[in-house]
């Protein structure tokens, strides 16, 4: 029986630094998920197209089922897990929740982490602009006016304002 290659790679993950051994064709969210035992990152359409597996790495949101673990070597990730802090979730969390927009919540964390890459680049996004912004994650439940809701509201909570409430 043949040996696969393997690489290692150091990536910092929520903070945390892991170092491990990995075969170079295993994709970034299987890392994530097999290696790490983070499930929050969603398998979703293996093609890029749903957005679940939206990560943030070295500060952009991608998508990690088309990328190779190898790729992100020295890099930093932030996953859904990593947003809450102390007990509390991130406003975009909280948004999601107050709003209303998690309908099933398969799509939820990869549209957390686009929207939480967007809303460091666009503090004060109009209706348009979300809706932009998550074009390239699906929701099946077909519930995106409250998914919006909730980032008008996140991104109002962020700047300092109250959300909506």
């Amino acid at each position: 029986m043949e040996t696969l290659e393997r690489v290692r790679i150091t990536v910092r993950v929520n903070g945390k630094l892991y170092t491990h051994e990995v075969e170079p064709r295993l994709l970034l969210v299987h890392y994530i998920r097999d290696y790490l035992g983070l499930t929050g990152t969603h398998i979703g359409c293996d093609t890029s197209n749903c957005g679940a597996c939206t990560v943030i790495l070295n500060g952009r949101a991608v998508k990690s089922c088309t990328l190779y673990a190898f790729m992100a070597d020295g890099g930093e990730i932030l996953t859904i897990e990593g947003l809450e802090k102390d007990g509390k979730l991130h406003p975009i969390q909280e948004a999601f929740w107050e709003n209303h927009a998690l309908q099933c919540g398969f799509c939820t964390p990869g549209m957390i982490m686009t929207l939480y890459d967007f809303l460091q680049r666009n503090p004060k996004p109009n209706e348009e602009e979300v809706r932009r912004a998550i074009e390239g994650n699906l929701c099946r439940c077909t519930g995106y006016q409250n998914i919006v809701k909730a980032a008008l509201w996140a991104a109002e909570r962020m700047r300092g304002g109250g959300g909506g409430r």
